[in-house]
């Protein structure tokens, strides 16, 4: 997070963003209500239930809205204006 930033949509901004952490939660639901039926701790995962590995991050331009991964925004943070 201690790179610089610059959004590839609207390609101006480089100070204001919004941060989302993203929390997953793993559950089994029941197909027909789509109530919870049980939840599940990393450790415990069911065979058929692949634990999330996708980033702890997006990134949200706060001038376009725009987002992203983070390393979108970084790439485009690394390049000259």
């Amino acid at each position: 997070m201690s790179n610089p930033y610059r959004c590839p949509n609207c390609k101006t901004n480089r100070s204001r963003f919004n941060l989302i952490e993203q929390i997953s939660h793993a559950v089994k639901k029941d197909p027909h209500t789509g109530d919870i039926i049980q939840e599940y701790a990393a450790v415990e995962l069911e065979p058929f239930h692949l634990p999330y590995n996708g980033p702890v991050y997006k990134i949200q331009c706060a001038v376009c809205g725009l987002i992203e991964d983070e390393r979108m925004f970084i790439k485009f943070g690394e390049q000259p204006l």
